[in-house]
C-alpha cells in the first residue's frame, strides 16, 4: 500500500489572520528533525515535549494555548499531538517534559485529550517509510484568561474556541521521519 499524497498546506494559512510573536526552543528548530526525546515511545524515543519560550505578545494577551499539530498524517484531518489550555499570560517558556501531565502545567492550566486519547504531549510517530511530517508546535496569545472549555472538550472545540480568541500566533515547526 502507497501512502503517496499530495503535500498538505500550512493549517494556520486557512485560519483567519492573527498578529505574530516569537516562539524559540533549546531542543527543536524550524525544518530541523525533532529530537529523540520528543518522538513518541511507541516510535523509539522518550516521549517528552521540547522546551518552548517566546516573547513578544501583543498588549491584551490574557493566557496562552500551546498546541502541535502534525498536517501530514495519512488521515483528512491532520494528527493533535498536545494541546495544553489556559496556560497564565505571566508564563513565557516551558521546560522540557511540561506536557507529561497537569501537574506538569503552570496554574490553572490543564490539558485536553490528543489523538493518542491521552491528556499529554504525545510525541512523533509517523508510519515508516513515509514522508518528512511537520510538527507545528503553536502558541497561541489569547484574550481571554480562561477559553470556556474543559478537559474533555476534543482539540477541534479548542481550535474553534481559538478562531475567536487569539490575538496573535508564534509558530516554530520541526520535522520528523524514520
Amino acid at each position: 500500500m502507497s501512502l503517496e499524497r499530495p503535500t498538505a498546506p500550512d493549517p494556520y494559512s486557512l485560519l483567519p489572520a492573527t498578529g505574530s510573536f516569537t516562539v524559540t526552543s533549546a531542543d527543536v528548530a524550524d525544518g530541523q528533525q525533532l529530537p529523540d526525546s520528543a518522538v513518541h515511545d511507541s516510535a523509539g524515543g522518550q516521549n517528552s515535549s521540547p522546551q518552548l519560550s517566546w516573547e513578544g505578545a501583543p498588549d491584551g494577551t490574557k493566557s496562552y494555548v500551546v498546541t502541535c499539530f502534525d498536517p501530514d498524517a495519512p488521515v483528512p484531518g491532520g494528527f493533535w499531538h498536545w494541546i495544553a489550555v489556559n496556560i497564565p499570560a505571566s508564563v513565557t517558556s516551558l521546560a522540557a517534559g511540561a506536557g507529561a501531565d497537569d501537574a506538569s502545567l503552570p496554574g490553572d492550566a490543564f490539558h485536553v485529550r490528543s489523538d493518542f486519547s491521552t491528556r499529554a504531549y504525545g510525541g512523533a510517530a509517523p508510519p515508516q517509510g513515509d514522508v518528512p511530517h511537520r510538527y507545528y508546535f503553536v502558541v497561541h496569545a489569547v484574550d481571554v484568561e480562561k477559553l470556556d472549555v474543559d478537559e474533555n472538550v476534543s482539540a477541534a472545540v479548542v481550535s474553534f474556541n481559538l478562531a475567536f480568541h487569539t490575538l496573535a500566533r508564534a509558530v516554530i515547526t520541526p520535522t520528523y521521519q524514520h
